[in-house]
Formats: C-alpha cells, structure tokens, sequence
C-alpha cells in the first residue's frame, strides 16, 4: 500500500488550501475548499484574506451580491457555506435535500402541538406560499419586511422546554430555514454590515437566474467525495462520513465510485484520488492566522496531524473551531482581537526565530487589514476568551 506521510500532508494542506501562496481570487478558494464555513458571517471574509492576496470586504460583497459568483447555501453536516453555484447543486443534491422532509415535518408537529393549527401542513402550505409570493412581490425582503406582509409569520413557538436553552422564536425562523433547505430560497446582502447575519431573502432561481443544476443523488455524492479528495486527500473514511454528514453506506459508495486509491497515513487508512500520489514540491516556509471555523481546520475528523494535542484548547465543547495561528501546517497557536482592535495570540508550540518573527508579521498584517472594526467568533473557545480579556 502507498505511504503519505504527514509532512506530505502537511505540504498538500498549504499548497492546495492556498495558504502557502496566494489565490487569485475569493471564488477559485471557495471552489478548491469545495466551500467556506458561513455559520459566522466573519468567517468567510477572514478565510479569504488569508488566502487571496489584496483581498477585502468588498471583494466578498461583489462575489455574494453583485456578481452572484458566490452563494450562501445549507451544506453539509446542516452548516452553512458560501460556496460557487456549479457547486451548490452538488452539494444540494448530495446533502441538503434529505434534511427538508424531516425539517418540515417537525415543523408541522411544532405547529399541531402547540396549538397553532390543527392541521400543520396545510397551514404551514398556506403561510409558505404567501412568503414566496411576498418575496416575488419585493424582489428580496428581510424576516421582519416578510412578517409584516404575512402576518402568521409572527406566531411565536416554544422550543426547549425544560432546558437550560428554553425559549421562544419567530415562526418565521423556521419556515424561511425550511424554504432554505428546500431550495426555493437563499440569503443575499445582509442589513448592516459584514458581520450581520440579518440576511434579506430572495427566490433562488431569480437571485441566480436560473435554477439549481438537477443532480442525481448518488452522482452528486460521487462528485462532492472527488472535490473533498482534490483538496483535502488523504483523508480517512472517518473524515469523509464526518465531512459530508453521510452514513457509512453512502459514504463507502462514493469512495468506491471514484475509484478512490488506498493509502497508508499515520492517522490509518486513507484515500486519494486516482494519480494523486507524487510528493508536493515545498513551498517557502509560511504563517497564517485563520478564524473560527474556517474549512481548513474543520475539514477533517482525525487532526492530530495538523492540530497536534490542542483540540481541547482551541475547540470549544460543541466540535467548533476557535482562531487559529499556523506553521508551514501546523496549528501551533490561538488569537484573537481585543476591544482596543489589536491582535493578541499565544503559541502553543515554539516554531522557532524565522516562525516568530513570520507569526508577529502577520498578526500585524490581520490587525492593519481589520482596521479597528470588532470581530467576535459566534462560538468563543477558552483560550480566545482568556486572551480577549
């Protein structure tokens, strides 16, 4: 069996993540990352600048907005990802759909069991088809602009009850998630800022144009397998079952399907893709600060390669990554940004005087590019708040 050590991986994470040279722009990382996390608006908008270089809010903005090159889909492991539209039927097809039928369904419990409407699913058909007929109507709308023209968008639900999390939202919340998961809706320009997640909606085949390409199921789980392994392989069958949300049946089926090529690595069997075996040539030694989430340290399950011994210090108890400092590979670090705007961070592993000196340059570098505008990861880790103070 072929051999791929973690040091090739290691290699083949900065050359192909765009971490050890620049991309040419934010759309050709988006795709070769087979997309960007979403969850926190920040994120996308961090990952990019560690990667394209100039790269600023703007950029992003024109891509998600104006352009349309980018979108923000529901992906996998029901996470949210800004990802091209060539993908978003992929991915659509692979992972999104099957959460619709469970989603709606709980929904329409929600609806019966709390005394909104005897029959859920015929209110719940009713109150969609007049959300989507506002929205044709305006073009493109936030959840307050929708609950004002359907005002059964302001039914409130319970959810949690009994725990510590108790509390009530929107119907809204719920119904325009849905219509997200089934397709028939996306996110455009949020109100505020690039850190708002306050979206405006809008009927995905107008925001696009055209509708999503109809995949296949099993073929859109064969094409997303061989993305993942273009950018992240070697990977285990672990990282890939976790990574994509699927069982173990579908996950087997795609690798088989790609005719996926066995390996050995230090974490246990992985895969690449057929012809994917000779060495990386190195590149010039780098340093990046990444943000919470970002595809690169959550892209796969087994990280003892790249994370070393930190996952207790730099995850939060929920499996979210928290920032991030890298070596030529490594995560070696935690930062984050105080209330003053400046970058602080603290090196759990020493990488030496030429590391030191490439890790203070590009703190400095993230600290002028910020400018002094906030940024607070949704899922704080301990160590970011211990250094945020």
């Amino acid at each position: 069996m072929p051999s791929i050590p973690d040091a090739e991986r290691r290699t083949r994470l900065g050359v192909r993540h765009h971490l050890a040279g620049p991309a040419v722009d934010v759309a050709t990382v988006a795709a070769d990352l087979v997309g960007l996390h979403s969850s926190d608006p920040a994120t996308p908008h961090l990952s990019a600048r560690a990667r394209v270089g100039g790269f600023q809010v703007a950029d992003l903005e024109r891509a998600l907005y104006d352009d349309r090159s980018l979108i923000r889909i529901l992906g996998m492991r029901r996470t949210l990802f800004v990802v091209p539209p060539g993908l978003a039927g992929m991915i659509d097809a692979a992972c999104t759909q099957k959460l619709a039928p469970p989603e709606r369904n709980r929904l329409i419990a929600m609806l019966e069991d709390q005394g909104v409407a005897k029959n859920g699913r015929r209110w719940l058909d009713r109150v969609a088809k007049a959300t989507l007929a506002a929205l044709d109507e305006r073009g493109a709308a936030t959840a307050t602009e929708l609950s004002a023209a359907v005002p059964d968008l302001k039914v409130r639900l319970r959810f949690g009850a009994g725990k510590k999390w108790e509390g009530e939202m929107g119907v809204s919340t719920r119904v325009l998630f849905l219509l997200a998961t089934e397709g028939q809706i996306v996110r455009g320009r949020p109100l505020g800022t690039w850190l708002s997640s306050q979206y405006r909606w809008a009927r995905l085949e107008s925001w696009l144009g055209v509708p999503l390409a109809n995949w296949d199921a099993a073929t859109a789980r064969t094409e997303l397998v061989r993305a993942w392994l273009r950018g992240f392989g070697p990977g285990t069958l672990t990282d890939i079952k976790w990574w994509t949300g699927w069982s173990l049946g579908e996950t087997r089926a795609a690798v088989a399907a790609v005719h996926a090529v066995e390996v050995s690595t230090e974490a246990g069997p992985g895969f690449v893709l057929p012809g994917d075996l000779d060495p990386t040539p190195p590149p010039a030694p780098w340093a990046r600060f990444l943000p919470s989430l970002d595809p690169t340290v959550m892209g796969w399950k087994d990280r003892v390669w790249y994370l070393g011994p930190h996952a207790a210090t730099l995850f939060d108890r929920n499996g979210n990554a928290g920032p991030t400092v890298w070596w030529e590979g490594r995560v070696i670090g935690g930062w984050t940004q105080r209330q003053d705007g400046t970058i602080a961070y603290r090196l759990l592993e020493d990488p030496g005087t030429e590391g030191r000196e490439m890790v203070a340059a590009e703190a400095g570098a993230l600290e002028t590019w910020l400018g002094g505008v906030r940024v607070r990861p949704r899922f704080p880790t301990g160590m970011e708040q211990s250094l945020a103070g």
